[in-house]
């Protein structure tokens, strides 16, 4: 591997705990186990708003990219929710981050409801031996798909620098 790419990512901790006073209180993390496995298709269709930053003003919301989020939720188990939800909120990425010697790209919206940009994109980077970190004023969580023409410029020239 020569080059890693880190976009919206969970790293380096997402939950608050003592070491991680800054994280989201682990209530919020049951919050949306209880979400997915008891009012899945309400929930994976009210969770589309905040994740794609479709709440802020001027925001052009796209029932398309909706459906296509709630139809990918809807596809997985609850198990495998349940412990996905348990891995990319209390997985410690700390100490990987700090292993990683190769450079890597970090992209971050800053208006991402879903995993803060303080508590993991400007963390994650100071972290890195080699990261170059990219924020992007009012992206959402789910820039990759609202924002792919930023996001893929950006990509392209990180991979043939």
């Amino acid at each position: 591997m020569a080059k890693v790419v880190l976009i919206s990512a969970v790293t380096p901790i997402m939950v608050q705990s003592a070491t991680n006073p800054d994280g989201i209180p682990m209530a919020i993390f049951d919050e949306i186990r209880q979400g997915t496995a008891f009012n899945r298709a309400q929930y994976f269709e009210d969770f589309t708003i905040p994740f794609y930053g479709y709440n802020r003003d001027g925001a052009k919301i796209s029932q398309g990219i909706r459906d296509n989020w709630w139809r990918q939720g809807m596809m997985g188990g609850v198990k495998a929710h349940y412990d996905g939800i348990k891995a990319f909120s209390e997985t410690d990425f700390t100490e990987d981050l700090k292993s990683v010697d190769i450079p890597v790209l970090v992209l971050h919206g800053e208006d991402d409801q879903i995993v803060p940009f303080p508590i993991s994109g400007a963390k994650a980077v100071k972290l890195l031996k080699n990261g170059k970190l990219i924020s992007y004023p009012g992206f959402p969580h789910g820039m990759p798909t609202t924002e792919a023409a930023t996001i893929n410029k950006d990509l392209l020239a990180f991979i043939q620098s």
